[in-house]
């Protein structure tokens, strides 16, 4: 017989990532004059380092 698993079970047995992610979009200016925007994400230990993202 297979084992019933509850889904505190499931729960349980899963860790929370203690970083968060972030998407960054900086725009760059063309030759032409135009605008580029580039997207990247970016993983930070704590919301408070925002500020430190270049």
């Amino acid at each position: 017989m297979a084992k019933v698993q509850s889904f505190g079970d499931k729960a349980k047995g899963k860790k929370k990532d203690p970083t968060v992610n972030v998407k960054v979009i900086k725009s760059v200016k063309t030759d032409k004059g135009t605008f580029k925007f580039n997207e990247k994400f970016v993983r930070l230990d704590d919301i408070s380092k925002i500020n430190t993202i270049k």
